[in-house]
């Protein structure tokens, strides 16, 4: 009932605004307002989907994401909600516990609370008072975090140019930092072939790698980055294994996975040059992760590499290979952003 009183008050202020004079998104959708999102979503342990749709909302205002703030943030922002898979609660008692109005209570200091909100008045409105609040041990104070960073950190390296994401805060400690044999899948329906084959040459210390799984790729980037541990390892107990993917992932699941490689192997990223038995390097503290292969042989195999996905000839399929943006701008279409196709070219 809560849910359908909440679409329906959803519904009748997006109504409001679309009508003359009410404010336009580029008013509501700023470069404060993009922070402040950045700011809640490292600290609520989010979906490392959040990063993406934030992309493409503010790529369509203009304000183009900046991946290596989002990290910064996550540096300085520690998660506040003790909420699965960061932490022990589900979402209903975050709720219950008073919701984004209590977080962004225990988060004033670090918002910019005179961002305008879509129905009126500002943030600072929106922030639970002292006297609506009650005893809960969901969402914490910032003195007393669930983590002392945020949820997400931001990668680079030789992997990913612009980038990739890994939740963290609901990742295996022991494998922050990790080096492994690559053992690489071509495509989603290569990696549901092999995954629990018997013989698949596979060890606990490996790194799994699932390519063209990307927007461009898949297409359509699925969340199929959750990479399911080989059952012959998990026979043996094994729970968790550093992955690797330009795919995207729940954000319910846990799990030592690198996500959202920028650009994707259909994109000609760098991921389309690994091959099973070479070294992958992880280091989310020095926020990298790397092929341990030297920069000639990544160069010959560049200069005979084919692309695995065919350009399609014709049609809304081909309209979309040409002009989706990579994860790390939203994936969005280049021709809707603020600045039109210039987003596509700028990134190639």
């Amino acid at each position: 009932a809560e849910r359908v009183r909440s679409a329906e008050a959803s519904g009748r202020v997006a109504a409001a605004l679309a009508v003359p004079g009410a404010p336009l998104p580029g008013a509501i959708v700023t470069p404060a307002s993009i922070r402040n999102a950045m700011v809640v979503m490292q600290s609520i342990g989010g979906s490392t989907n959040g990063i993406i749709h934030l992309a493409a909302i503010a790529g369509r205002a203009g304000h183009p994401v900046d991946l290596a703030e989002f990290d910064r943030i996550g540096r300085e922002v520690p998660v506040l909600v003790d909420l699965k898979p960061s932490g022990e609660h589900y979402m209903e008692h975050f709720h219950q516990a008073g919701g984004v109005p209590r977080l962004l209570a225990e988060l004033s200091g670090v918002l910019d609370l005179t961002t305008p909100v879509v129905d009126g008045g500002t943030l600072g409105d929106r922030v639970m008072k002292p006297e609506d609040m009650h005893a809960q041990d969901v969402i914490r104070p910032l003195g007393r975090p669930v983590t002392g960073q945020g949820a997400m950190a931001v990668l680079s390296g030789n992997l990913c140019p612009r980038g990739a994401v890994i939740k963290h805060s609901a990742a295996s400690p022991a494998l922050m930092r990790h080096t492994g044999r690559a053992v690489v899948f071509e495509s989603v329906a290569d990696l549901a072939m092999r995954i629990d084959d018997p013989a698949l040459d596979v060890s606990a210390e490996d790194v799994l790698v699932l390519r063209n799984a990307g927007p461009r790729g898949a297409p359509g980037m699925p969340e199929a980055g959750y990479i399911p541990i080989p059952k012959k390892l998990a026979a043996l107990g094994v729970k968790d294994m550093v992955r690797l993917s330009d795919a995207r992932m729940s954000g319910t699941a846990f799990g030592t996975v690198v996500l959202h490689v920028s650009p994707e192997a259909a994109a000609g990223g760098p991921l389309a040059l690994v091959r099973s038995g070479d070294m992958i390097r992880l280091d989310v503290p020095a926020r990298c992760i790397d092929m341990l292969v030297d920069d000639a042989e990544l160069a010959r195999r560049a200069a005979i590499a084919r692309p695995a996905v065919e350009r399609p000839a014709r049609g809304y399929a081909r309209l979309y290979y040409d002009h989706v943006l990579q994860a790390d701008q939203g994936c969005d279409f280049d021709f809707l952003t603020a600045s039109g196709a210039a987003d596509k070219e700028e990134a190639q």
